[in-house]
């Protein structure tokens, strides 16, 4: 087998490496979008490409060995014994992750639902009486806001119509889609960090929509640095980090000019995403013909 098949193993190496870089420089809109695509096609690929390398173990079969040895034929070997067991078991540890994400996504759409239960289905707002200050876009149809009334109570009217704004716009533009979509991708482990990129694009993607509508960038970033702030406070046990969704990055974004749709960038990222693709069907012809030769005429 030809290196072709390894094509697909290796570049999302460096989609995972440029991934930051293009979060920088990209609207947060045009970055989160190619870099999905580009995920989902690298982690599609690289797992093809594992299925191939462990197929070629069939010729290592007892039975396709007799076989052979009894037509007097010589079986190929298109990569070496060590390499398709290696193959074998990153598939298991992709399947294994897999598994785990979809459980965790099912569990968590039960839990969001049933914090929906009693209220009437045309609601878009829900306001639980809750200590803890918390704010979710639940997706769906129709979407629904949750907000707990420490946070409401923490905000200023307008910081509250900028809250708002956020979570609508996770809902108007699907962003639960995207986020399901990168996270099954990075069971792949060489792509989590590209699921890390976009989880935040998505939360800088909702900033901007709402410094948009609200048509203030310091009320938006004012408002997230003290629904952050109120929200750590609820965890007295942990260091103020803000690490949950990159919260000082962004308030230090929306205090700069939006990064503009470089589609130059956009192309070249879901290029990158195309290639591993390209790669695994011409490794899979190669794969083929091989096998072809190794059965009986």
């Amino acid at each position: 087998m030809r290196i072709d098949v390894y094509i697909p193993l290796v570049l999302p190496l460096l989609l995972t490496a440029i991934a930051p870089q293009v979060g920088l420089r990209v609207s947060p809109a045009l970055a989160a979008r190619v870099l999905t695509i580009a995920a989902v096609l690298a982690a599609t690929a690289s797992t093809w490409a594992l299925l191939l390398l462990a197929t070629t173990l069939v010729n290592e079969a007892p039975h396709v060995a007799t076989e052979a040895g009894e037509d007097g034929r010589r079986l190929p070997e298109p990569v070496p014994v060590a390499i398709a067991v290696v193959a074998i078991m990153l598939l298991w540890l992709i399947g294994f992750r897999l598994v785990r994400a979809l459980r965790a996504h099912y569990a968590t759409r039960r839990v969001l639902e049933r914090l929906c239960e009693g209220h009437p289905p045309d609601s878009e707002l829900i306001v639980a009486a809750s200590s803890t200050p918390r704010a979710f876009a639940i997706p769906g149809s129709p979407g629904r806001i949750l907000v707990t009334a420490a946070m409401l109570s923490a905000l200023e009217p307008a910081e509250r119509r900028v809250l708002l704004a956020h979570e609508r716009a996770h809902l108007a533009h699907r962003h639960s889609v995207l986020s399901t979509a990168v996270t099954l991708a990075a069971a792949n482990p060489v792509l989590a960090p590209v699921r890390t990129t976009v989880a935040f694009l998505v939360e800088r993607w909702a900033d901007e929509e709402a410094a948009r509508r609200v048509g203030d960038r310091r009320t938006t970033a004012r408002a997230l640095a003290r629904a952050a702030l109120v929200a750590q406070r609820a965890r007295p046990g942990c260091a103020l980090s803000f690490s949950e969704h990159a919260v000082t990055r962004r308030i230090a974004a929306l205090q700069t000019a939006p990064p503009p749709n470089l589609w130059s960038i956009g192309v070249a990222v879901l290029a990158l995403g195309a290639l591993p693709a390209f790669g695994a069907l011409d490794a899979t012809g190669d794969l083929l013909r091989m096998l072809g030769e190794s059965l009986p005429g």
